[in-house]
This record gives structure tokens, C-alpha cells and sequence, in this order.
């Protein structure tokens, strides 16, 4: 059944960037403003967050900008207080539109007395009062089964699989989609069957959290131009090593796309330092400076899949239809030419 009322966008500080270009996606597919809802989201002074929401939002259908990237916490508290606050003004109804789901890599117990933080994390969501989940990329797709609340969960790979049609055109043939490690088969076999590439695989051992002992391409890349294929890129530690291990297997050129740029510490510097020739990432974590001043490091946006997916929430009309490549051609309205 279609809506009466019209969606509205509210965002903490995680990503004003992102949250102000999904609101002007929206503009142009509604032919109307679509505008952030007038809010200050601050700090007192011993770093407790204060939200006040200066807009009327009884009744509406309220959607909340924000990854809860670096500083996690900070940015996971200001999504529960904007939604407990949106709950005590009567809002109609909560999605936590979270372009990166912070916590997610703690989604099960690998040792004795140990958190699984990521379910934590969604109950405190619930709790909270969202109604609602819209996130990319899940770093585990079994998180969805953490909450008790609709959780939609968009996926880079039709967007990449744009962009390397577009970036590598006249030269598929030459292409070879690579796994860093073994538990991202599923998402690099996803990526090659929609643009019709091999699949290959770095096997990774490790002797202890953080070093890495031993690399094995398994498959052949003598000749190909190989892109890595992952969700989240921190260190940037296992991504060079694999991009170098290619190389010296006969690569001629390493490329890599990945979801979610968190790039901390000295990520960047070493991307930029090394072998790969492209990191591709999305604009789901604000990038810093340096992020944006690297050469060999690209942002695709997310913002034009955001919107479609917000406003077919709000119509009630499929979200799914936002996995596939072609779907998303017209919504990315001529960045990206076909054939």
C-alpha cells in the first residue's frame, strides 16, 4: 500500500557527506526537495551526546544516516539517542540506514569467554526503538538473524560489477576475480559470475592475530590483470601482501575492490606504496584526507543505491530488486555506459 506520508532523513556526524547526497538522489527521483531534518546532534563538555530535534516528525516515516565506523561507540550512541529521541516524538516508524555496520566482525565466539558484540549491538538497536534495518555489505550475512526487525542488506558487487565493465572495457577477457582468503569465496564467486571472470583464491596462514605466515594463490593468474575482491579493508596489511604474493605468481596488474574503506593506522601509506594499482572503495565511511588525497585509491558512490532503496522502503516495493547490475544502470544515470 502506498505511503501517505513522505520520507524524511535525519543523520548524526558519522557521514553528513553521504547523508547530504542520498537527500539530493532523493530530490531529483521525487522532483521535490528532500531535505536532512533540522537537528543538532552534540557533545557536552565530559563527551556525553545531546540530540534535539527541531522539526515536527509525529507520524512520519523517519530514516537515520549513520555508519558506525571509527569513532564506533561515538557514532553507535548517537544513532540509539537520534532514535530514541525520534520514539519519544512520535515517530511512525525507524530505519537505521547504516551504510557500515560497525561490530560486525565480532559475530561469533572464536575462543572461551569471548563476546559475540554483534549481537549485542542489535539488541541494542531494537531496543532503542528502530524498527528497521538498511545496511551494505554485512560483513557476516548471518547478522540479519541477530534481530528480531527487518534487516535489508544491499550489496557492492552489482556497482562494482559496473564499474569494472566500465574501467576495463575491452579487456574482461583478461580479468581474474581473487579471494584474499578462503572465507570470502562466496562474495568473489558472486562478483565473477556478473561479469563473467575466473575465480581465484589467496590461501592465507596465520601464527598468531596479525601476522601473517604464509600465502598460496591457488589457481592460475601468469597474464591476468587481477582484481581482489573483499568487504573491509583496515590495516590494508593482508590486502598488500596478497596484491605483492599475485604479482610475483605472474599478475600483471592488481586491482582491488572493496566495500567498506576503514583504513586506519597506516593503511594508506602503504596502499599507496604498494603494487596494486587501484584500491576502488565505496563512500560508505567518510574518507579522510589522506584517503582522498591517495592516487591509487578511488571512491565509488553509494548514494543513488541508497535512495532508490529508502524510497522503496517508504513505496513498499522490493528492495531486492537492487541486487541486480541492470536495475541499477538507470539509477546511476550515465556514470556508468553499457555495451
Amino acid at each position: 500500500m502506498p505511503a501517505i506520508t513522505e520520507p524524511k532523513l535525519i543523520s548524526g556526524n558519522a557521514n553528513l557527506t553521504l547523508a547530504k547526497s542520498i537527500a539530493r538522489r532523493m530530490s531529483m527521483h521525487r522532483g521535490m526537495s528532500v531535505n536532512l531534518v533540522d537537528a543538532r546532534v552534540e557533545r557536552f563538555n565530559d563527551q556525553e551526546i545531546f540530540v534535539e530535534v527541531y522539526e515536527n516528525v509525529r507520524g512520519e516515516d523517519m530514516y537515520v544516516i549513520q555508519p558506525t565506523s571509527n569513532p564506533a561507540n561515538d557514532n553507535l550512541m548517537e544513532l540509539l539517542i537520534i532514535a530514541d529521541a525520534l520514539r519519544r516524538s512520535s515517530a511512525d516508524r525507524i530505519t537505521a540506514v547504516i551504510p557500515y555496520f560497525g561490530y560486525a566482525r565480532q559475530d561469533r565466539r572464536a575462543k572461551a569467554r569471548t563476546p559475540i558484540s554483534a549481537k549485542l549491538v542489535a539488541n541494542l538497536l531494537t531496543r532503542a526503538g528502530i524498527d528497521r534495518v538498511l545496511t551494505l555489505d554485512l560483513h557476516a550475512a548471518q547478522i540479519q538473524g541477530f534481530f528480531d526487525i527487518p534487516v535489508d542488506n544491499l550489496y557492492a558487487s552489482p556497482v562494482f560489477a559496473l564499474d569494472i565493465e566500465h574501467h576495463f572495457k575491452g579487456q574482461m577477457d583478461d580479468l581474474m576475480i581473487v579471494s584474499p582468503d578462503v572465507g570470502g569465496v562466496a562474495r568473489a564467486r558472486e562478483l565473477a559470475k556478473r561479469i563473467n571472470a575466473p575465480l581465484s583464491i589467496v590461501d592465507k596462514r596465520r601464527e598468531k592475530a596479525g601476522e601473517i605466515a604464509e600465502m598460496t594463490v591457488i589457481g592460475n593468474v601468469a597474464g591476468k590483470k587481477c582484481i581482489i575482491v573483499d568487504d573491509i579493508c583496515d590495516t590494508a596489511g593482508t590486502l598488500c601482501k596478497a596484491a605483492e604474493v599475485l604479482i610475483e605468481n605472474g599478475a600483471l596488474e592488481v586491482h582491488s575492490y572493496i566495500t567498506h574503506g576503514v583504513l586506519s593506522g597506516p593503511a594508506v601509506e602503504r596502499v599507496s606504496k604498494s603494487v596494486m594499482k587501484s584500491l576502488v572503495i565505496t563512500d560508505s565511511i567518510e574518507p579522510t584526507e589522506a584517503v582522498k588525497a591517495c592516487k591509487n585509491i578511488r571512491i565509488v558512490p553509494t548514494a543513488p543505491m541508497f535512495a532508490q532503496a529508502i524510497l522503496n522502503i517508504w513505496n513498499g516495493t522490493s528492495v531486492s530488486s537492487l541486487f541486480e547490475t541492470d536495475t541499477l544502470v538507470p539509477i546511476y544515470e550515465g556514470m556508468y555506459q553499457r555495451g
